[in-house]
């Protein structure tokens, strides 16, 4: 089981990294904070000091169109904010 699934890459986490250094991303749902901390301090090389997880819901959306009802939903899905240790940092661009 993969636990981090990717990293969110926002202008509000970015921001977030900058100021407060923690960094998000998406994690598998059935993990919890101690396996997410294990797996972002493994993978990168740095020190966790909190994890704070979210859960998504799915939404459901209807669009109406020419030829009808279109209706659609977006994934549920489990996010995760990590503060790192004070002068460590996460490159996702240079990795």
């Amino acid at each position: 089981m993969s636990i981090l699934i990717k990293p969110i890459i926002t202008e509000k986490v970015t921001k977030d990294g900058e100021l407060f250094n923690r960094f998000a991303f998406v994690v598998d749902k059935r993990a919890n904070k101690v396996e997410i901390k294990k797996a972002v301090e493994s993978a990168y090389d740095v020190t966790v000091l909190e994890v704070n997880t979210m859960i998504y819901r799915a939404n459901r959306s209807v669009k109406y169109t020419k030829s009808g009802m279109i209706s659609g939903k977006t994934n549920a899905y489990k996010k995760a904010i990590v503060q790192l240790k004070e002068g460590e940092t996460i490159d996702f661009y240079n990795i």
